[in-house]
């Protein structure tokens, strides 16, 4: 399959930066609370499309359409209704043994499409049966119900797991508000 390298808007193509680290990064501004709406899109579209999207004061709307077309690999929308069960930034070094391990891929000196790694990350391995990736075992301990669980040791025991694997909640400090609100003026967007 060939992955999207560019996209176009009013008959002008713009370059993608298509690394997963970008996309992730981006992922990392759609979900920062501490950013108003106006300034995440305009740091998801200068992330993804450089100085050149941000320059194309007509087509920003269309392109904020693109990029989060982009970065669902192509898919209508994602189900928002679902707890999430990993974080790429909080989870990387999991997603990088798990990668290691199944695919031998080293991420760190790997580049690679965003759409490419998102389907590698969809097929990593997941089985009962104990052939499982670690960054599966974390999920599936994060989503593990212990209410059923009899003997109440060992529920405790699953329940202190899942707390030293729980995802943190995600709260900006008040000096990464102030860097935030930094680039956004050096960038003439504030």
């Amino acid at each position: 399959m060939k992955y999207p390298e560019y996209v176009e808007v009013n008959g002008h193509r713009y370059k993608i930066n298509t690394d997963f680290r970008i996309a992730i990064e981006c992922n990392r501004i759609a979900t920062d609370n501490t950013i108003g709406d106006y300034e995440r899109a305009l740091a998801i579209i200068y992330t993804l499309f450089g100085e050149e999207g941000i320059n194309s004061q007509g087509d920003m709307e269309r392109l904020l359409e693109m990029a989060k077309k982009y970065l669902l690999c192509g898919d209508k929308q994602i189900d928002n209704d679902e707890e999430p069960d990993m974080d790429y930034i909080q989870d990387m070094d999991y997603i990088e043994a798990s990668f290691m391990s199944d695919y031998h891929i080293d991420l760190e000196n790997t580049k690679m499409h965003w759409w490419k790694f998102y389907k590698l990350m969809n097929g990593l391995s997941n089985s009962e049966l104990g052939n499982c990736c670690v960054l599966n075992r974390i999920r599936n301990l994060r989503n593990y119900d212990t209410k059923d669980i009899k003997n109440s040791k060992e529920r405790q025991k699953i329940e202190e797991a899942k707390q030293r694997v729980a995802l943190h909640k995600k709260t900006a400090t008040k000096e990464q508000e102030e860097n935030a609100m930094e680039v956004l003026k050096e960038l003439g967007l504030l």
